[in-house]
This record gives C-alpha cells, sequence and structure tokens, in this order.
C-alpha cells in the first residue's frame, strides 16, 4: 500500500498554492512514495544498541590551536590597491551625504 496518494498530493500541491497537471500529481505521488519508503527503512536500521552520533568516527578538537603570527603592514596590504587614501582603500562613494 502506498504511504502517500495522489489526493494527499493534490492537497499539498492546493496548500503549497502550486498548480499541478494530472500527470504531474500521479509522478510526484510516485515520487514521494519512494521518499517516504526510503526513510522507513532507515528508521528501521537504527538499533536500539547503537548510540547516537554525528560522526561515523569519534572526533575531538579538530581545529589547528591558534598562533598569534605577523600579519602584513598596511603599506603592504595597500600595495595592490587601485587607490589608496590616508592608509585606508579608496572606493566609491555608494551612498548620499545622508548616510
Amino acid at each position: 500500500m502506498s504511504a502517500i496518494t495522489r489526493d494527499e498530493v493534490a492537497h499539498l500541491a492546493r496548500l503549497s498554492r502550486l498548480a499541478l497537471s494530472d500527470e504531474e500529481l500521479d509522478h510526484f505521488a510516485t515520487q514521494l512514495d519512494v521518499i517516504i519508503g526510503s526513510v522507513a527503512r532507515v528508521a528501521e536500521v537504527a538499533a536500539e544498541d547503537v548510540p547516537p552520533s554525528s560522526h561515523a568516527l569519534p572526533l575531538t578538537n579538530v581545529f589547528r590551536p591558534d598562533e598569534v603570527r605577523p600579519g602584513l603592514t598596511p603599506q603592504q596590504a595597500l600595495s595592490g590597491a587601485p587607490a589608496v587614501e590616508d592608509d585606508r582603500f579608496r572606493v566609491p562613494r555608494i551612498l548620499g551625504e545622508e548616510a
């Protein structure tokens, strides 16, 4: 027996304000039935003795430690800029004076 019917798909389409043809209703009903069946199979696999996890392998902190390193000087950072003004990048004004 199907988990979702053509009428249910039509109802969902009406709620979503989608205009679906009869062929589309049949097509989507078939697809949604397959999806619901697949989800049901996954639910069957989850056993009581398998603890829930977010990763297949146990992970601890996978990030590297923060280390202070020297950065660019203002002159180095601005060396490739097309326009510079007062040790800053100069860009075209996009907002009016009221901003």
